[in-house]
């Protein structure tokens, strides 16, 4: 953590490369002085590394995948009814919240066995709400950071922090869950990570709940990654056979490159990534669909797709699962295509490049991240 400002009760910790906005503490005070058990997160505004842009983010509330890297989801219909405006999410960020300062005490203030960078943010999510507290989310307080292309700082040693520090928060506070991590990470399995034992004092001394109660009470949504377990139905989504109305359809055209986002091999390849080529009004196989469950559909075939696994890889072709998440895109304000869960936005890197490359990027407003859907 870059820093707090100690604010005498109430403890506010800011990233240091952040710069708040009009009216952004009250909103987070108020609901700590009705309830000192909560914990209050501003909304995160973004400012360009580049240029020092400032531009406003979607209203959208923290989760995770079971890599245990944190993610944006978008924010069930169920929470948008609370009068206070509040939203409760399932995790934060990090760097940029507010808390009662005795309650951070009791809690156990930060992991002391976690080192750099990494995981942090989940692990008190996570110990929030299964040790009594709620941990919120309010949209009329708003900070801006900046979000950093890299990391400015090295690890000891060169050693994977962020796999160390998730693995300390695994076992802890995920019980037999932590066996979806290790599904996806079995090389970490017998990794060391240090000693644990005050951290679970802390868990026995607060009688928290158990991860279970987490998923069922808090994060309904996430979904089982093993086959052998059944996963419930997303709680945003139950359309049935019936297909979602399409919105729009048209080619995808950079304003940049002025080029059109194709398939990089053949529309119907599971798995290929996406690049830009000369738009062609004549070829079926670069017309995309929009639909209300804001996917992006090449060809009537495959959906546009972010691993929430490895957030780093560009967007692939996948087949359209309907569950949001790593399908959703909000295409339109700014003509920016922003992916909700790793809350970026499609890029054209070398727009002279005839290799047409595309990722994802922390949206700044530039040419060339602005899309449109022509018809």
């Amino acid at each position: 953590m870059d820093g707090w400002i100690n604010g005498g009760e109430v403890l506010v910790f800011l990233d240091s490369h952040c710069e708040v906005n009009e009216a952004w503490l009250q909103p987070l005070l108020s609901p700590i002085r009705e309830n000192r058990h909560t914990v209050v997160c501003p909304v995160i505004d973004i400012i360009s590394a580049d240029t020092l842009l400032y531009s406003p983010s979607p209203i959208v509330r923290g989760g995770f995948n079971w890599g245990l890297h944190f993610k944006w989801d978008p924010v069930p219909v169920s929470e948008l009814n609370n009068p206070s405006g509040a939203i409760r999410s399932p995790t934060m960020a990090g760097g940029l919240f507010a808390m009662d300062r005795e309650y951070f005490n009791e809690l156990g203030q930060y992991d002391s066995g976690m080192d750099i960078w990494g995981g942090e943010n989940l692990e008190i999510s996570f110990r929030i709400w299964m040790c009594g507290g709620q941990l919120l989310i309010m949209p009329c307080s708003r900070v801006g950071h900046i979000f950093r292309k890299r990391r400015p700082y090295g690890s000891p040693g060169g050693q994977d922090t962020m796999a160390r520090n998730s693995l300390r928060l695994a076992h802890v506070w995920m019980d037999e869950y932590k066996e979806q991590y290790f599904a996806l990470r079995p090389e970490l399995r017998n990794r060391d990570f240090g000693d644990i034992s005050d951290r679970l004092a802390v868990r026995e001394r607060l009688q928290c709940h158990s991860f279970k109660w987490y998923l069922d009470h808090v994060y309904p949504e996430m979904q089982l990654s093993s086959p052998q377990n059944k996963a419930q139905p997303p709680v945003l989504f139950n359309r049935g056979v019936k297909r979602p109305k399409v919105l729009q359809r048209g080619r995808l055209r950079n304003l940049l490159a002025e080029k059109c986002l194709v398939a990089q091999g053949r529309p119907s390849q599971k798995g290929g990534t996406v690049v830009v080529r000369p738009c062609d009004s004549q070829d079926p196989e670069q017309e995309w669909a929009y639909d209300e469950e804001h996917e992006l559909i090449l060809a009537g075939l495959l959906c546009l797709d972010m691993s929430e696994i490895r957030s780093a890889d560009p967007p692939r072709l996948m087949k359209c699962h309907g569950s949001g998440g790593s399908q959703q895109w909000s295409l339109g304000k700014n003509n920016r295509l922003y992916q909700v869960s790793v809350g970026q936005c499609l890029a054209v890197l070398d727009p002279l490049s005839h290799k047409g490359y595309v990722a994802m990027a922390i949206c700044d407003g530039s040419e060339g991240q602005q899309w449109q859907l022509e018809g």
